[in-house]
């Protein structure tokens, strides 16, 4: 008999990570200043005045990364490319450099037996395309494409597993809906509307530039962050309430995306608040891909309310969540999430693009971390990924979220999400206990 959780054999696992919360560098080698890069100079917006201009210093450290990487065991390896190092402006000259230093990454990631899956947009937009309307204007598109296209052809004879951009709501919403993300501006739900479909337009482009340059086995695909209901209780009724909360909740992106268009009842409720867009535009937007990519962090409790409609249950002060005030701890979300997905869209294969928990983690002791909260939260995810598995939903691999501390956006450096703890003086790496456990599951490839 097999071990309780075992993972399907060929079952991916890994590590992620974002270029601009670990690289540094923030202006070597020719790379342009970034959203992120601006408002973290010039704002008071990020914790402690913490800037992206060091960070992990991976942009120099990358080979004794990948060595510790592969040491843990890990085989795939998410991460990000920064669109400023490869065009400072955004458009128009091509950074031989940049370019450069990410042949050199991906040839060091490679000589240590580590696969890349390659995402090409992760928040760090070129200030000087804000700077032109940003997510707001149709322009950020035609620049992408070049982008894209760029890195395509640049990396395709090694990079075969691409991701167009992640987590779409972060840089719209929370960005122009004045929440918490860069360039951290209120500008209404038209214009909130109208950066949804930019950036859905830009992960159509992505898509056809792997068609057209990526060659043999190349495969793309989207990852997003969903707000997933789980049902308060697993009956009919709240199952069926959960469902139409999801398909309610995520209609701007998974609406386009899988059927090529936006749903009737989601531009009837936007009324003159609708996007603008042009013919042809869903032909782009809705091109076939490979697979989806979720991040999945928490989720909210939903139950059919008066005729069936859904209800938000809201978590009480003392419900548990890490130190991320928005990170409560809901695993189940990693069994609704990608059920609702398969089940709603018919997602072809699903990967868990990210999973974790962020914690004030303190300073190693006689070297150890010993984040045992952590090592639980993520196991608790993996129980509850094992039972989607298991009922067939197509979940195909699993990256966790982080390989190392890094910058964590608005909250700087204070808080953490990696199983391998940064020093950020002296950039000293110290595998935590959650990273110890989680290389056993790599190894083992199942709960232990």
């Amino acid at each position: 008999m097999n071990p309780p959780y075992t993972f399907p054999r060929n079952f991916v696992w890994g590590f992620a990570t974002a270029a601009p919360q670990i690289e540094g560098a923030a202006f070597e080698d020719g790379k342009g200043e970034s959203i992120w890069d601006r408002v973290a100079h010039t704002t008071d917006r990020i914790h402690n005045h913490d800037t992206l201009d060091v960070a992990c210093d991976h942009y120099h450290l990358y080979k004794t990364d990948f060595a510790l990487m592969r040491k843990l065991g890990a085989k795939h390896y998410r991460l990000s490319l920064a669109w400023p190092r490869i065009y400072p402006q955004g458009r128009g000259a091509v950074n031989q450099k940049g370019v450069d230093f990410y042949h050199r990454l991906i040839d060091s990631m490679l000589a240590h037996g580590i696969t890349p899956w390659v995402t090409m947009f992760h928040w760090d937009l070129p200030q000087a395309l804000e700077d032109e309307g940003g997510w707001r204007v149709r322009g950020v598109a035609e620049a992408f494409a070049t982008y894209a296209d760029t890195i395509v052809r640049e990396y395709g004879d090694r990079v075969k597993n691409w991701i167009t951009l992640n987590e779409i709501v972060c840089f719209t919403r929370l960005a122009y809906g004045g929440i918490d993300k860069a360039p951290f501006t209120n500008e209404g739900e038209k214009v909130v509307n109208q950066t949804y479909h930019h950036a859905i337009l830009c992960h159509g482009h992505g898509v056809r530039a792997v068609r057209e340059h990526g060659g043999r086995g190349a495969r793309v695909g989207l990852t997003d962050n969903p707000t997933v209901p789980i049902p308060l209780s697993e009956t009919k009724e709240d199952i069926a309430a959960a469902r139409t909360a999801f398909i309610q909740n995520n209609t701007r992106i998974f609406e386009p995306i899988f059927h090529g268009r936006y749903a009737t009842d989601y531009l009837r409720k936007a009324g003159a608040d609708r996007p603008i867009w042009e013919k042809g535009d869903f032909d782009l937007i809705s091109l076939p891909t490979d697979f989806l990519g979720l991040n999945l962090y928490t989720g909210e409790f939903v139950r059919a309310g008066k005729g069936g409609r859904p209800e938000v249950v809201p978590f009480t002060p003392n419900y548990p969540c890490a130190d991320s005030p928005w990170l409560k701890l809901v695993p189940e979300a990693l069994y609704w999430g990608p059920r609702w997905a398969s089940e709603i869209y018919g997602a072809k294969a699903i990967y868990i693009t990210e999973n974790g928990a962020g914690y004030d983690d303190q300073p190693p002791v006689n070297g150890e971390v010993l984040d045992v909260h952590r090592r639980n939260y993520v196991r608790a995810c993996l129980k509850e990924l094992h039972r989607a598995i298991q009922e067939k939903v197509l979940v195909k691999g699993y990256f966790l979220w982080s390989f190392m501390d890094n910058f964590e956006w608005q909250d700087g450096y204070n808080r953490r999400f990696g199983v391998v703890y940064t020093d950020f003086v002296t950039q000293k790496r110290t595998p935590k206990l959650s990273a110890q456990w989680y290389s056993r599951v790599m190894a083992e490839n199942r709960l232990v």
